[in-house]
């Protein structure tokens, strides 16, 4: 940015060059300006204007000294207003008659010193991310979560408990209660680990804070089949993103019911359907279009492979219809919960290979 005064010595030594003889881009030129600069000062009726650009360094003609600013810093600081925020401070100075800056101006000047975070005796709260875990293999990760189906009865609900596992996306176990509880899910855990064969150390189980999550019959259960319990922060669903998902399929469903179910059994019929069609017949995105069943069977590779030689013929037979690579039909070899940075990175780093 040429500064004003900077700007009316260049147009007057253009205006004695000009006088001089010289021409205007020539003298332009020696001066390190564009013509087209120098037009563009003058185009008000000749008069040299201050600059406008929204990029100019713009000084506030009421911006704090930095002595004003130490001392907004050192009243904040002071014992009897250092566990206080500018709100509880800016009001006791106005009863003692003291003003010193607005209540906007302690919070900016603290913020840009970095004494806005917590300003309590007490130990600041923490809520630490939950550890981030990956499966490479069906049987590594489950995910679970109980969710509520309205009954006939306003106010009376049915629980629907389900557990998937990420990997493969299938539910490997469910059941629909009249009421939430530990006991019961743990009986869905025996009858897993039971039907899949999990052994010891196998498998992490991940949900959210709930009563029947963290129960003593659920959390007994868990460290006697040897599995490995993980939570979700409170409050944070996005920590259990696969049930999350999952119990949005299930009641943006076509075919869910738009009453209000009679009974439990009517539930339990309507669920075990949408059990069998999401394991076996839908082709889930996140998995390259496969069934979750397929993929938890180990078939998903010899599929994917099966299309992508299809789409290989294809792109032989008319390669002029062609301008990139084939579809991308390899298998997804890693699924997180909950990445941790590098694991996003390293998903990104896939995804751009793969493109």
């Amino acid at each position: 940015m040429i500064p004003l005064p900077e700007r009316q010595q260049i147009v007057q030594w253009v205006a004695e060059a000009n006088t001089a003889g010289a021409r205007c881009h020539k003298a332009c030129e020696l001066l390190g300006i564009a013509p087209r600069t120098l037009q563009r000062w003058q185009q008000h009726g000749g008069e040299l204007l201050d600059d406008a650009r929204s990029t100019r360094q713009q000084v506030p003609a009421n911006k704090l000294s930095d002595q004003e600013r130490e001392h907004i810093i050192a009243v904040a600081n002071l014992a009897e207003f250092a566990h206080l925020p500018p709100s509880q401070i800016v009001p006791q100075l106005a009863d003692r008659g003291e003003y010193i800056a607005s209540e906007s101006t302690f919070y900016r000047v603290l913020r840009e010193a970095g004494q806005l975070q917590h300003r309590q005796a007490s130990r600041a709260a923490t809520t630490h991310k939950p550890k981030s875990l990956e499966a490479n293999a069906p049987n590594q990760v489950y995910s679970w979560d109980i969710s509520y189906l309205k009954t006939s009865v306003r106010g009376i609900f049915l629980y629907l408990y389900l557990f998937m596992d990420i990997y493969s996306r299938k539910i490997v176990g469910w059941q629909v209660y009249e009421d939430e509880s530990s006991e019961w899910a743990a009986d869905i855990v025996r009858d897993i680990t039971e039907r899949e064969g999990i052994g010891p150390e196998q498998i992490i189980l991940h949900s959210d804070n709930g009563g029947p999550m963290k129960g003593a019959t659920m959390l007994a259960t868990l460290q006697a089949l040897g599995i490995m319990p993980s939570f979700s922060r409170p409050a944070v669903s996005n920590d259990n993103p696969y049930s999350e998902s999952l119990f949005k399929t299930l009641k943006y469903r076509p075919e869910y019911p738009a009453q209000p179910f009679a009974d439990i059994t009517a539930a339990r019929q309507w669920v075990a359907g949408f059990v069998d069609w999401y394991n076996f017949k839908h082709r889930h995105s996140a998995i390259q279009f496969v069934t979750p069943a397929q993929r938890h069977a180990g078939l998903d590779t010899a599929i994917l492979a099966k299309r992508q030689a299809l789409y290989e013929a294809a792109k032989a037979q008319h390669p002029e219809r062609w301008s990139r690579q084939t579809r991308n039909w390899q298998p997804v070899q890693v699924v997180y919960l909950n990445p941790n940075k590098t694991d996003r990175n390293q998903i990104n780093n896939t995804l751009d290979k793969a493109a």
